[in-house]
């Protein structure tokens, strides 16, 4: 998948009939068709062992209590906390799991881009955050840290990684891969940020639950990338002749 993408490189578009009855694989670029024996799948997979070897060094050398990074950012967190910024918290949490984050939103995603044709995508999207979320629930499990005691909500045990964290990533780079486009990455990297954020404002978790959260989530997205690449990117080929088929019709017919 190239997002960099430009109208001068951008492959001949082909009448609309055409070009629906292209199939992904055809219509994707060549550095798309061989992506999954390059970067992805190496990158993916080293964020998601760098998740785990975090864990494991919590565990070990902490007994999974904070480290000194932990510790400090959790200071700072509770001499700030204001009922200003408790609302946002709150509504971050309400966003990153139960009904809202597990089945709401990510099935309104699935929707929306099955009505724009790109069951693909789709498939991709509902993997992606499925394979995420039982990572978390097994590091959850594998670890069993502690969460801070200064919480200003109820959560089950298990603070490594954070699964809103995870989450979050997971939904950002996945909707960054299947929408290739500059304001895509930069609105998933603010609701990541700011989901980590909230994490630890609410007191929900440690500042490296959430980081072990954010590898988790991404490299899991980037991973499940590599061997669909060719398809994504032929899906969206195939959405860009489709949108320019109607605005060349009527020139064709003057």
């Amino acid at each position: 998948m190239t997002p960099s993408r430009t109208p001068e490189n951008e492959p001949s578009a082909p009448d609309s009939a055409a070009a629906a009855a292209a199939t992904p694989e055809k219509a994707a670029d060549a550095p798309s068709r061989s992506i999954a024996r390059r970067w992805p799948l190496i990158s993916g997979a080293v964020a998601v062992v760098l998740a785990f070897i975090l864990g494991a060094l919590i565990l070990f050398r902490a007994n999974g209590r904070p480290i000194e990074a932990d510790a400090e950012w959790m200071e700072e967190i509770l001499e700030h906390r204001s009922p200003v910024w408790e609302v946002p918290a709150l509504v971050m949490n309400f966003l990153g799991a139960g009904i809202a984050g597990v089945i709401v939103i990510p099935l309104l995603i699935v929707v929306t881009l099955l009505v724009l044709r790109r069951p693909w995508a789709a498939l991709y999207f509902v993997i992606a955050t499925v394979v995420s979320a039982g990572l978390v629930q097994l590091l959850k499990t594998l670890f069993g840290r502690a969460r801070p005691e200064d919480m200003l909500i109820t959560s089950d045990f298990g603070s490594f990684p954070s699964g809103h964290v995870a989450n979050a990533a997971t939904m950002a780079v996945a909707l960054g891969i299947i929408f290739p486009w500059l304001w895509v990455w930069i609105a998933g990297a603010v609701y990541t940020v700011a989901m980590m954020v909230s994490r630890t404002y609410l007191g929900a978790h440690w500042l490296t639950d959430t980081i072990g959260g954010l590898l988790l989530g991404a490299g899991v997205a980037v991973v499940l990338w590599a061997p669909l690449a060719a398809k994504l990117d032929g899906e969206n080929t195939i959405a860009r002749r489709r949108a320019a088929a109607p605005a060349k019709a009527p020139e064709s017919n003057r």
